[in-house]
């Protein structure tokens, strides 16, 4: 059976990946890619997003433009570590394929009153602004939401924009507090398990051998991601984050973490954007996450590099 999800995203090297790695795999149907502001502006993150659908021979894929800013902060962008493009790398050419006219959120609201009851998946890459909007918008909509499996966070492996805040929860902290307390079972594939999927360069020579459009852009994708981590972290390889995301949806047995109490510190600066996982279950707050910490690193690169060699 196929599982309905709708890609959130603001591409992104790593976003990226995700993205083909869904359109690789016939057990997804991407009912859309709704696209945010974040690791670069809108403009750059819509015209990313139809330039992967293309590399992914899908130029018959939707792609909705969403929120151009954060809900109460001002937009904070990435390009140290993206490029000035947030796609640096590979050279793709501009888009056949338009945007659609309809906005994301509008996107997203039609189709989880369409679709049925706990059927449609939301994979969120990037900062959650457009998923608040859904929830702020219609809240009624929250049970038909299968779940929200998401790229954010960070506790024991602390932070990756602040010392203590990861990228997207950072951008918007207001929107992922949203999320959070919702009611919708969230999944958080935080840094403490993406940076145990490291692009070493024996894991980046197997795209270099597929010898198609789809293997040689991964290369170019990856390494120029990767420069900035391995620079900051001094290891064979940068982590890979979201394609993690489209992962666990696939083979969650991949995975491993637990149920716990998760919240969003959106008020104090130093820890602006930090998620406090309590791990050990020394709060009563309720569990409302599931906090994923461990994962199979071989068996995800083995799934990403035979789903991407399946691409044109």
């Amino acid at each position: 059976m196929t599982r309905k999800i709708i890609i959130d995203t603001d591409p992104g090297q790593d976003d990226a990946l995700a993205i083909l790695l869904a359109f690789a795999s016939p057990e997804l149907e991407v009912l859309g890619v709704t696209v945010v502001a974040g690791n670069v502006s809108l403009a750059l993150t819509e015209l990313n997003a139809r330039k992967i659908c293309e590399l992914a021979g899908r130029p018959d894929a939707r792609v909705f433009a969403g929120a151009d800013r954060p809900l109460m902060r001002p937009l904070v962008t990435a390009e140290h570590v993206h490029g000035k493009t947030g796609l640096d790398g590979p050279d793709l050419p501009e888009p056949a394929m338009l945007l659609q006219d309809q906005h994301a959120v509008d996107f997203i609201i039609e189709t989880l009153r369409k679709e049925q009851t706990g059927s449609v998946t939301l994979c969120a890459l990037g900062p959650l602004t457009n998923i608040a909007q859904v929830l702020i918008r219609a809240p009624e909509l929250a049970p038909r939401i299968k779940e929200i499996v998401l790229m954010g966070g960070g506790f024991f492996e602390g932070g990756n924009i602040t010392p203590t805040a990861e990228f997207n929860i950072y951008v918007d902290p207001h929107a992922a507090q949203i999320v959070l307390r919702s009611g919708v079972p969230v999944i958080i594939l935080p840094l403490d398990v993406t940076h145990k999927t490291l692009t070493t360069a024996k894991r980046i020579e197997r795209f270099r051998a597929m010898g198609t459009r789809a293997g040689d852009a991964s290369v170019a994708l990856l390494e120029f991601f990767e420069r900035f981590d391995e620079e900051k972290y001094g290891r064979d390889g940068g982590p890979l984050h979201d394609p993690n995301v489209i992962a666990y949806v696939m083979k969650p047995e991949l995975y491993r973490g637990r149920y716990c109490n998760v919240v969003v510190d959106a008020t104090n600066d130093l820890t602006l954007g930090m998620t406090v996982v309590d791990w050990w279950g020394v709060t009563d707050r309720p569990k409302n996450a599931l906090y994923i910490r461990h994962v199979d690193d071989e068996g995800f690169f083995d799934l990403l590099t035979e789903r991407v060699a399946r691409l044109p």
